[in-house]
């Protein structure tokens, strides 16, 4: 009887650490986005690698498309941690795909953080909750979820913002008291990196992939892209900021945007190839 006991009690531990594993892998995501009451907010750092300009372009590609055209979002720019290096100019960028409907961190820090509380607040008491894609890091976050602990104390926020990051130098380049604090209060997800294939997110960083206005047909998008494309180009490696192989050879590299896929329940694009096929409008 004891040593049946103990062969159960091992196929059982052996169990949970499969799925443990399987958890760290691909996180499971119990609550879902809702288009009627949550808010995406998508925060860029733009600095120093320029695939942030592409991820603003696929980012206007998706919310375009009918199923998430409703979605209420709001995008900040600047939103960087303590990693050296120049700022990748967006403004004129951010101004043609998202109009008002942005708000600058690198230049406003303080007032950026009161605007975005604003939203978010906003969201909150509507009984919705807030969806932050981290094209960046987590400082921006830390400050918001502080200002929003000052306004609304009784705000349950590990239930009520959820934080999603898919790149683990994004982590490391974030102030460590500030990562731990949004770890801590927040209802934090580590998703697989979006610049790889095949790991459970889209890999949205491809070399190779170069026909992409073949698929558009909506003027407006083709002229975001062009001038995301245009903009990386011309500060892609220059000054010291991060060299992006991908876009020096051509290609795309919209890889934050796995976070957004991810948040919106449609991870299983697999890559750049298939997000036009399924989304140019």
């Amino acid at each position: 009887m004891k040593s049946k006991k103990f062969i159960l009690l091992v196929i059982a531990t052996f169990s949970m650490l499969f799925e443990s594993h399987a958890t760290n892998t691909k996180p499971s995501q119990a609550i879902k986005f809702n288009i009627e009451k949550d808010l995406l907010l998508v925060q860029f750092d733009c600095k120093t690698d320029v695939d942030d300009l592409h991820t603003v372009a696929a980012l206007m590609t998706i919310l375009s498309h009918p199923n998430f055209s409703k979605i209420n979002f709001h995008a900040v720019a600047g939103t960087y941690g303590i990693q050296e290096g120049l700022y990748v100019p967006p403004n004129t960028l951010f101004n043609l795909a998202f109009g008002d409907n942005w708000t600058d961190a690198h230049e406003n820090l303080k007032p950026a953080v009161q605007q975005v509380k604003a939203k978010i607040k906003a969201t909150l008491e509507n009984q919705g909750d807030i969806w932050i894609a981290e094209a960046g890091q987590s400082d921006f976050t830390a400050e918001l979820i502080k200002a929003i602990q000052a306004d609304l104390p009784k705000i349950i926020i590990s239930e009520r913002i959820h934080v999603v990051q898919h790149s683990e130098w994004n982590e490391q380049s974030a102030a460590p008291e500030n990562l731990e604090f949004v770890k801590n209060h927040a209802d934090y997800h580590k998703i697989p990196d979006g610049n790889s294939v095949g790991n459970g997110t889209p890999g949205f960083r491809s070399a190779d992939y170069t026909h992409w206005k073949d698929k558009m047909k909506n003027p407006k998008l083709i002229e975001i892209w062009q001038m995301a494309i245009d903009i990386s180009n011309e500060y892609n490696g220059k000054e010291g900021r991060y060299l992006n192989e991908a876009i020096a050879a051509g290609g795309l590299d919209f890889s934050d945007l796995s976070e957004v896929c991810w948040i919106l329940g449609v991870q299983d694009i697999k890559d750049a190839e298939q997000f036009f096929n399924l989304y140019s409008i």
